[in-house]
């Protein structure tokens, strides 16, 4: 497996310390952790395997008039990168009991912008074990990544992200 690039944010929360276990499960020689807020375009020309951590954005973020200095910047420099010979997967954070209406949206969100760019996505869920009402997370009937909601069910993230782990690392060759 050559070298995975992991680009995720924000820092200091869930997804941060999501992509810190991914680290751990796949071994530091294989995963690069790298901050949003401190990547660009080019960085992605490292990696031919990427995988995206993103939070959804809550109401609090919603009200701002400013963006935050992590996707909500990041994201104008996906339409910078060569998509070709690369392929993505994708994990998200949510809350499925505050937020059932909006469940990882903001997965379903960068997915769209990745998949509008030309982007091969992998490592789909089934939605049958997850509690929701609505997500723009689903597509053709999975969740375009790995849902996980570290706020009411933090005793599913481990079994969760060791199936979907093994499924990646198949294609992650």
């Amino acid at each position: 497996m050559s070298k995975t690039g992991l680009f995720y944010g924000p820092m200091g929360g869930s997804v941060e310390r999501i992509a810190k276990k991914i680290q751990d499960k796949l071994g530091e020689d294989k995963i690069d952790l790298v901050p949003v807020r401190d990547a660009a375009a080019r960085d992605f020309d490292n990696y031919k395997f990427i995988i995206m951590g993103i939070s959804t954005i809550g109401a609090h973020t919603w009200n701002h008039d400013t963006p935050s200095k992590d996707w909500d910047l990041f994201i104008k420099e996906l339409k910078k990168v060569d998509y070709s010979n690369k392929t993505f997967a994708l994990y998200g954070l949510g809350d499925h009991v505050s937020y059932a209406n909006h469940f990882v949206d903001s997965l379903g969100i960068l997915a769209r912008e990745l998949l509008s760019q030309g982007a091969k996505i992998t490592g789909y869920c089934d939605t049958d074990d997850y509690e929701f009402n609505e997500s723009q997370a689903v597509i053709d009937g999975k969740f375009i990544g790995l849902p996980l909601d570290e706020d009411f069910t933090p005793h599913e993230t481990d079994s969760r992200l060791d199936k979907w782990l093994s499924r990646l690392m198949e294609e992650f060759v």
